[in-house]
């Protein structure tokens, strides 16, 4: 059995955090490590009560939270480090359950890279803003058309080898994180899935999409990360 571990990026998700690890399947994962982003909350408390390796990074940004992560697992002996690295947002929106078939496909060496499609699954009405649909829908066409890869989402909800994502060398400190890794993989020509996953309204407000600056600010640097790697 392969190892995985899971990285949670978390700010103020006291109200989701403990269904999100629950749903989690503990007979997949080897290490489930929620980044405290800096929250106010008892995020952090509910986490470690649920068994979760938690560390805090105080530099804001979604990229920040992953790359702790990342920074975290690289310091293990070579024998502890997993050989998947998955990705899920800590706000209740995904369906951690759907984690054994986002897996599949690398542990069945199909892919170096799964995304888990909202645009391909289920979505409720009301989990994702017009304005992040839209933001997708011309995020995966201007990398269709520059980089010539076909995604359908930039979901945050994804799995990747340990070996590949440490090759990619991954920079973003925040919005421009999902991209970034995906357009590297594009580049590289590495071999990448999609499998389609259902989408819920989160818990709690979202940090982009809940004010119309971060929703400004998540879409510039989007599309000027994808400019940046053309």
């Amino acid at each position: 059995m392969q190892k995985i571990s899971v990285i949670i990026p978390v700010f103020n998700e006291s109200g989701s955090i403990g269904h999100v690890l629950k749903d989690i399947p503990a007979d997949l994962v080897t290490e489930v490590i929620v980044v405290n982003n800096g929250s106010t909350d008892n995020t952090a408390e509910i986490a470690k009560t649920m068994g979760a390796t938690v560390l805090l990074e105080q530099r804001k940004g979604y990229g920040s939270a992953c790359l702790k992560g990342i920074n975290y697992l690289k310091q293990k002996p070579l024998a502890e480090q997993p050989e998947i690295v998955v990705f899920i947002d800590g706000d209740y929106s995904d369906y951690p359950e759907q984690m054994r078939a986002l897996v599949q496909p690398v542990i069945n060496g199909d892919a170096v890279m799964v995304i888990g499609s909202r645009a391909r699954g289920k979505r409720i009405k009301g989990s994702m803003a017009p304005q992040q649909i839209f933001g997708n829908w011309l995020a995966t066409t201007l990398i269709k058309l520059l980089f010539g890869a076909r995604f359908s989402d930039l979901g945050p909800f994804r799995a990747i080898t340990w070996a590949t994502l440490l090759d990619l060398n991954m920079q973003d400190t925040n919005y421009g994180w999902t991209v970034e890794m995906q357009i590297k993989v594009a580049k590289k020509k590495l071999r990448f899935t999609e499998i389609a996953v259902d989408y819920r309204p989160r818990i709690g407000v979202s940090k982009i999409t809940g004010t119309v600056k971060g929703t400004i600010m998540a879409g510039y640097k989007i599309i000027t990360t994808i400019f940046k790697y053309y």
